[in-house]
């Protein structure tokens, strides 16, 4: 469709294409929720320092420029929230998003505002748009786009870069050539799977049209559109707008299907679950319990498959579970059906123990995962979306069905017996007991865990029955993607979003001051621990002196109420279920901080076992400790 020179602001609502959506949704049908909440939003945002939307006058005409097409077609790409830090050179672009549809909000670090974009995306299923300004706006944010690439979120950075006849004569905060490595920051590759420089608005309708297309395909995608100043505010005399395509990747061929069948039902098989299986949990849990195979997942997988259900023996890799070795020991398959994990050295550590005898039917959208990280095991490869092969396998019932499992008992992931506590410092796994009850039993909050020791505690004591409500990083697993993001995950979805985070990450990136803005009900439980304790600890396993992971206790209740946010301090195991209750209840950010008790080991014995797969050699301190036989050759690192 083509647009004149000017516009009203009411006709900025084009129709949008079907977009392929993690969670099954077509775009149009999410549209049309966007639009049905603009009344909320507007009414959200009145006692906002700054609009969240805009306010639409049928009589007010704009001049169409490149930057009010750009904010036109961030719409159309299903686009309803925008993350960023502003600066001059962006202004254009700034204003532009400030008056659309986008809900804009202002950050106080790029890099928090692209960690939050991710969560926003994987807590809504619908692209987000992280917006900077030149120089140090754009290389600031870069980490939390690794992340976005790293995890398979789909987010879109506009920044601003230096006009061309300013270019080489030391501008302001200059980006061009002379400043910024052009490949790999605005040229697409490893970090953007899309990037470019909009020097023209001749060059719109194309961009349009590789952005609709990414956005329309199944899998991550980031993009990086960068706008010089001068560019932002230039004319556009029309804009055709690619309506994009109703993308559906095809089931495999039946041969393929029957194929799998066959192979499953040669013998008993296992189950095991990854992230990108998140939108099959009524199907695999159909498969399951058809079968009776045994179900284990992958961290960043927690929930897919229920961890209350009997056929469930546990999480692998870091923050896992013994259950799993125990099941594989005790009752081993013949082979494991992968869907949807890349089996990546925190999901597997590479263990052979993990390898079944007939080795892996491993399905995945992306044909390059299977077969790479178990290169020598027999592997019998399948690209398909994992709920369109499930649901075509669930059609061979009567081959599936004979590979039932003839075992009386699977191992479950085991729960430790703790003594009451005193009144001196909190135990983690307490304060977890505590968390599981109030938040993941208690409320439909989505929780983040931080890396670190947050991550190893959350990951093997947290038990989800559903998908959805669990958030880690496991690849790129930046400090700060949990304690920013979870601003993004509650604003977008218009509830709470909760982050369990170490008191390093908290002092390293927050955005609190952002949650107090715009009173998103974002709430942190701070494990507060004085020391980088996965450091920490790590380095006493390896018998390490002298290395220096502490760092001086901080009072986060008085941070947080500095901010303007609430702010609870516990000092003791009683005060737990009270605390978190009230943090639930709050309209607004609140902050728990947990005086945790500092030498508590973490749960590492998944990555422990990993290692020892790997021919590592135990010393007797350690066996005692960990009841394995190796040594703990490097800390458990996420």
């Amino acid at each position: 469709m083509s647009h004149n020179y000017t516009q009203t602001t009411s006709q900025i609502g084009i129709q949008p294409y079907d977009v392929y959506q993690p969670n099954g949704n077509t775009q149009s049908e999410l549209n049309g929720r966007v639009h049905s909440s603009e009344d909320q939003l507007n009414s959200e945002s009145k006692n906002s320092e700054s609009k969240n939307a805009p306010v639409v006058q049928e009589q007010t005409q704009r001049p169409l420029t490149v930057a009010n097409a750009i904010a036109t077609m961030m719409e159309a790409l299903g686009v309803s929230s925008a993350f960023g830090v502003n600066g001059g050179a962006m202004a254009g672009i700034w204003g532009a998003l400030s008056n659309s549809l986008l809900r804009v909000l202002n950050f106080r670090h790029e890099a928090g505002a692209a960690f939050a974009a991710t969560e926003a995306y994987f807590a809504t299923g619908r692209p987000t748009v992280v917006f900077t300004t030149a120089g140090p706006g754009i290389t600031n944010a870069l980490t939390g786009l690794f992340a976005a690439r790293g995890e398979g979120a789909k987010v879109i950075l506009l920044s601003a870069c230096t006009s061309s006849p300013q270019r080489g004569r030391w501008a302001i905060q200059e980006t061009s050539t002379e400043t910024l490595p052009t490949e790999g920051i605005f040229t697409s590759g490893a970090l953007f799977n899309y990037a470019t420089t909009v020097e023209s608005a001749a060059q719109l309708p194309q961009i349009f049209r590789k952005l609709a297309l990414g956005m329309s395909q199944p899998g991550g995608f980031v993009a990086h559109l960068s706008v010089p100043t001068a560019v932002q505010t230039s004319p556009v005399d029309d804009l055709d707008m690619f309506q994009g395509i109703d993308f559906s990747l095809g089931t495999p061929s039946q041969e393929t299907i029957v194929k799998c069948a066959h192979l499953l039902s040669e013998g008993p098989f296992a189950i095991w679950v990854g992230f990108g299986a998140r939108d099959a949990a009524e199907e695999i849990r159909q498969l399951a319990e058809l079968t009776g195979a045994p179900v284990m997942c992958s961290p960043r997988g927690k929930g897919i498959f229920p961890e209350d259900h009997p056929q469930f023996v546990g999480v692998t890799g870091l923050g896992g579970h013994g259950s799993v070795f125990t099941y594989l020991q005790q009752q081993p398959p013949l082979r494991t059906l992968v869907l949807g994990t890349r089996l990546s050295e925190p999901t597997s550590f590479w263990s052979p123990a993990l390898v079944p005898p007939g080795g892996f039917v491993h399905v995945d959208i992306d044909p390059t995962v299977p077969g790479v990280a178990y290169s020598k095991a027999e592997t019998f490869a399948v690209q398909s979306e994992i709920k369109a092969f499930v649901k075509a396998l669930l059609e061979h019932e009567h081959l599936l069905a004979s590979s039932g499992v003839t075992a009386f008992w699977l191992p479950r992931p085991e729960r430790q017996d703790l003594a009451p506590g005193s009144d001196s410092l909190v135990r983690p796994e307490v304060l977890m007991e505590a968390i599981q009850k109030v938040i993941v039993e208690g409320s439909d909050a989505i929780v983040l865990a931080e890396c670190g020791n947050s991550f190893l505690w959350s990951t093997h004591l947290l038990r989800f029955p559903n998908a959805n409500r669990y958030r880690i990083s496991t690849g790129v697993g930046a400090m700060g993607q949990a304690v920013a993001g979870v601003v993004g995950a509650a604003a977008a979805r218009h509830g709470k979003a909760v982050a369990i985070v170490g008191d390093g990450a908290m002092l390293m990136n927050n955005e609190i001051s952002t949650a107090v803005k715009y009173q998103i009900p974002a709430v942190w439980i701070v494990l507060n621990d004085a020391r980088y304790n996965m450091s920490h600890q790590g380095m006493g396993m390896l018998g390490l002196t002298g290395a220096d992971a502490t760092i001086p206790q901080a009072d986060f209740t008085m941070i947080a109420r500095g901010m303007g946010a609430e702010g609870i301090r516990i000092n003791k195991e009683s005060d737990l279920i009270s605390a978190l209750e009230q943090a639930m209840a709050a309209t607004g950010p609140i902050v728990i901080d947990v005086m945790i008790e500092a030498d508590r080991r973490a749960p590492s014995k998944g990555r422990n076992a990993g290692l020892a797969s790997q021919g590592v050699k135990s010393t007797p301190a350690e066996k005692t400790e960990l009841h394995i036989s190796f040594p703990q050759a490097s800390f458990p690192n996420v």
